[in-house]
């Protein structure tokens, strides 16, 4: 009986890294979330280039800037990417936790002198048979397509 219990720790055990290993952060995702009394967007696309994770991150006043130091351990995304609003230039630290196509997490800066974090969650895009970015509105029903090349 100990044999049999010691056995089926050791799979879970083994079954919770083989898990881990699965997390999948590649691909384009919406992500939302609240500055203050403001809601805000951007966009995170990852790619994985050999082994090595790479990524951009836009927003609707700015558009793409290169992730620095993008890493996936024990499910967790972290990377840094510069945003600019105005004349001033932030350095946003995000650490997220990636659940199927669901990510959520937190970026924190520096501003005025003291650390400012904040709550963000994203969806990740699913891809259409022409590589374009599928996206549904459940309210209204309607469906749209973006292909990549036609932006």
């Amino acid at each position: 009986m100990t044999a049999v219990l010691s056995m089926a720790l050791v799979l879970g055990a083994c079954g919770l890294a083989v898990a881990d290993d699965k997390v999948d952060p590649v691909g384009t995702w919406k992500c939302e979330y609240k500055i203050g009394d403001q809601q805000r967007m951007s966009t995170l696309t990852i790619k994985k280039e050999g082994d090595k994770l790479t990524g951009t991150m836009s927003w609707p006043d700015q558009k793409e800037t290169q992730l620095k130091d993008v890493k996936l351990k024990d499910g967790e995304l972290t990377f840094s990417a510069e945003r600019k609003v105005m004349e001033n230039t932030f350095a946003v630290e995000y650490k997220l936790t990636i659940d199927g196509d669901k990510l959520k997490g937190k970026g924190a800066m520096e501003a005025g002198g003291e650390k400012r974090e904040f709550d963000i969650e994203g969806k990740r895009e699913r891809r259409t048979s022409n590589g374009g970015a599928a996206s549904r509105e459940s309210t209204s029903g309607r469906f749209r397509a973006s292909r990549p090349d036609k932006a």
